[in-house]
Formats: C-alpha cells, sequence, structure tokens
C-alpha cells in the first residue's frame, strides 16, 4: 500500500508544478499583452504615417514586434547556458545521474518564441489593421 501512496503523492506534486507553471506562462503573457499594448499606443501616429507611405501589414508587424522579440532571443542565449550549468551543478548531488539534453533547451525557447509572438501579434496586427486617417485625424 506504501508504493501506491508514494505514486499518489508523486503525481500529486506533478500536477502542482504543472498547474504552476502554466500560471507562470499566463502571468507572462499577460505581462507581455500589456507591454504590447503600450508599444502600439505610443506609435499609433507612426504606424499612421507608415501606412500612408505604402508600408505594408507585414513590415508593420515586424517592426512593432521586432524589439519585443529580440529581447525574448536576447534572454535565451544568457540564461539557457547559465541554466544548464546550475542544472547540471544540482543533479551531481543526487545518486542516479541523468544528463540534460542541451535539445530541452532548444525546444523550450522555440516553444517561448512561438508563445510570445502570438501574444504580440494580436496588438500589432490590430494596430496595422488601423485605417490611418483614425490616428492622424487630429495633427
Amino acid at each position: 500500500m506504501s508504493i501506491l501512496q508514494n505514486y499518489i503523492v508523486r503525481s500529486a506534486d506533478g500536477i502542482v508544478v504543472t498547474i504552476m507553471a502554466i500560471l507562470a506562462i499566463f502571468i507572462a503573457c499577460m505581462g507581455l499583452f500589456g507591454l504590447s499594448a503600450i508599444i502600439t499606443e505610443k506609435k499609433v501616429k507612426e504606424i499612421g504615417i507608415r501606412k500612408i507611405l505604402g508600408a505594408s501589414v507585414g513590415q508593420i508587424m515586424m517592426q512593432l514586434s521586432k524589439k519585443l522579440l529580440v529581447l525574448i532571443i536576447i534572454a535565451f542565449v544568457i540564461f539557457s547556458p547559465l541554466t544548464y550549468w546550475v542544472m547540471q551543478q544540482w543533479l551531481e548531488n543526487f545518486a542516479y545521474r541523468i544528463d540534460i539534453n542541451p535539445l530541452v533547451f532548444l525546444i523550450g525557447g522555440i516553444i517561448a518564441f512561438i508563445i510570445a509572438l502570438g501574444t504580440v501579434s494580436y496588438h500589432t496586427l490590430r494596430s496595422a489593421r488601423t485605417n490611418p486617417v483614425e490616428s492622424l485625424r487630429y495633427e
């Protein structure tokens, strides 16, 4: 019976960790969503001028999301090796050792990039599709 209880406790811990990870990702996405809202609100006139001069929706989206996505790439490049090293040091203290595959970090970075791109793209697409007359009406 203790093996079954041990398994139930471990699976409950796994559920809690999964829920907390999903909650952390959701909170990070809300922060990115708010940050992209602020950035696009500040650049409404710039977007209007770019659209009048002939910029496409894709070009405007790339211009607005480039800064945030570059920051995410920089964070990935800086913290992936650091995280790999810390995890290797931590895992050396266990009796049964495992090796961490660096591919896990690459897949995690790609998933984070896709989630960030999806989060930011809502505001950038909405602002890129607006009529430039709306943003430049009072100038």
